[in-house]
């Protein structure tokens, strides 16, 4: 899949703007509104973006100045997402706003500048630059629907989840290893219909292990915002089943998933 760093930061502008327009007019009250990411508020959703917005921008421009912050936030424990969140628990709305805009705007401006393949320090393993404008947009993508989820608001899905279902893709032998599981040797066939009716497709034709369905659903899977159970995805083949039960786009401890709304089977 073939982009340019600026077509992902575009994409990651428009994605920008549609949270922004949902949290444009809250209170305190209800940025404290708890989310479906339990123990988490609207506030923590928004100010965990606009932390790791700072750190990502931080690791572009002044990596070594980001490897002793970061070697002394893991040091603390593999929480440190909650010890951040904690930190900010009592930010004011406006406050909130103010920051998740600032630091989103300094990202965007540094990486129009940089090299797709320049490699950047991170929580982990390095990345490239284009890959953490990548991740800046599925995380923005994933706390929102967080964020929508908490307020009863609908999202349209756009074809900008095609960098999501991408890294989806991508993050498949990460989600195994993070889970203390050897890579699959079997190949996996991910067939997804876009917003648009486009059809994106990963995978050999011929892989018997299959994942077929919307990307909406897909790209909700991956990054742990619906159970399986909830969507309507269609999977074959015990490989393609345990890779969805521990799918992870994002970098950190292995993530819980959600628990299915609808106990019973079938999407909800």
């Amino acid at each position: 899949m073939a982009v340019s760093m600026g077509q992902v930061l575009d994409d990651l502008v428009a994605e920008t703007r549609v949270l922004q327009d949902l949290v444009a007019d809250l209170d305190d009250v209800a940025m404290s509104r708890p989310t479906p990411a339990v123990g988490w508020t609207v506030r923590d959703q928004l100010t965990h973006l606009a932390y790791f917005d700072e750190t990502a921008t931080q690791a572009a421009v002044n990596p070594a100045a980001f490897r002793l912050a970061a070697d002394a936030l893991v040091a603390g424990g593999m929480d440190f997402p909650d010890r951040v969140a904690a930190d900010h628990a009592t930010l004011a709305a406006e406050a909130v706003r103010t920051w998740f805009d600032r630091t989103r705007r300094e990202f965007v401006t540094v990486f129009r500048d940089l090299d797709p393949k320049a490699r950047l320090p991170w929580y982990g393993p390095d990345m490239s630059a284009l890959s953490s404008v990548t991740a800046r947009l599925m995380e923005t993508w994933a706390h929102g629907q967080d964020v929508a989820d908490a307020l009863g608001r609908d999202r349209e899905p756009t074809d900008r989840l095609r960098h999501i279902a991408h890294l989806g893709v991508q993050t498949t032998a990460f989600s195994f290893a993070l889970n203390g599981k050897p890579a699959p040797a079997e190949p996996i066939r991910v067939e997804l219909t876009a917003a648009s009716g486009a059809g994106w497709t990963w995978g050999p034709a011929e892989a018997a292990d299959r994942v077929t369905g919307t990307a909406l659903d897909f790209c909700l899977v991956v990054t742990q915002r619906r159970h399986r159970d909830d969507t309507a995805l269609e999977v074959a083949g015990p490989v393609a089943t345990e890779w969805l039960s521990v799918a992870q786009t994002f970098a950190g401890s292995p993530g819980t998933g959600r628990a299915p709304l609808n106990p019973a089977g079938g999407p909800s």
